[in-house]
């Protein structure tokens, strides 16, 4: 039997009733102190960030974390298919307060 590439998919953006695709992560650097990843908000297309961003926040805010672990503010990632999350470049001018 011959494997065979999955062909790329289309990510979409997580707003409800959205169909766009998303060019965006939303996402805060998590630890335990002893592992470190990007916990994702959510994915946004770029019509949908701004609101995405802003339940983002609120999602942290209402966060409660266990003893040793930290979580910080949500930042905005421009997704490029292919690229690891400590690959992503990050676009703070898009991450509004």
């Amino acid at each position: 039997m011959i494997a065979r590439a999955m062909p790329p998919y289309a990510v979409m953006c997580f707003a409800k009733g959205c169909n766009r695709e998303a060019k965006y992560k939303i996402a805060a650097r998590w630890s335990d102190g002893v592992t470190s990843e990007l916990k994702t908000y959510f994915l946004s297309c770029p019509e949908c960030l701004a609101t995405l961003y802003q339940s983002a926040c609120v999602k942290k805010a209402a966060c409660r974390l266990a003893s040793g672990e930290s979580l910080g503010d949500p930042q905005v990632f421009e997704m490029v298919r292919g690229k690891r999350d400590r690959e992503l470049v990050r676009r703070a001018e898009f991450e509004c307060r």
